[in-house]
């Protein structure tokens, strides 16, 4: 991946998969052990998964593709893990919210529960360079995409409609 300070995705990697671990915890998903195991094996898998699609210099340059999906399919690097403690596709669609997306992106990772719920920040890091404000102009990241193609005006709109 890339190299230097903040670049080797760790954090963002071990953010996610301790939040989809959560979830199942929650969900009454195993014994502390097998959690455990199942957060670990997430990670290494993520790790794998992202190795060459990640891009500190252009955070949102592959966030499709480390896109963690749930929605009526199972992310396969999620039913893999859980594979591993034995948890079928069928326990881990009972477990999990049945629409989740997590967007795993360098200095980032955020999620949304539902089509339309609101996207929620769990980790977010200042970008080295100090260009933040330049790139989050510019980027259509995964989460832009889905911001604009499923319009539930966020409270930045101030739109007026005139009908002819």
């Amino acid at each position: 991946a890339g190299s230097g300070a903040g670049t080797d995705m760790r954090t963002e990697i071990s953010t996610a998969a301790a939040f989809v671990t959560r979830l199942l915890r929650a969900a009454g998903g195993g014994g502390e052990e097998q959690l455990r195991c199942f957060r670990e094996c997430l990670q290494e898998a993520r790790r794998e998964h992202y190795k060459h699609h990640w891009f500190p210099l252009v955070p949102s340059k592959g966030s499709g593709y480390r896109c963690i999906r749930i929605n009526h399919k199972m992310d396969p690097l999620i039913g893999k893990a859980a594979g591993m403690i034995g948890l079928s596709h069928e326990r881990l669609f009972q477990l999990l919210p049945s629409e989740l997306t997590l967007w795993v992106d360098p200095f980032e990772v955020s999620y949304r529960i539902g089509e339309d719920g609101s996207i929620c920040v769990l980790y977010e890091s200042p970008q080295p360079g100090g260009k933040a404000a330049k790139q989050l102009e510019s980027r259509t990241s995964c989460k832009e995409e889905w911001r604009i193609g499923r319009s539930s005006p966020s409270k930045s709109y101030n739109m007026m409609t005139v009908s002819s």
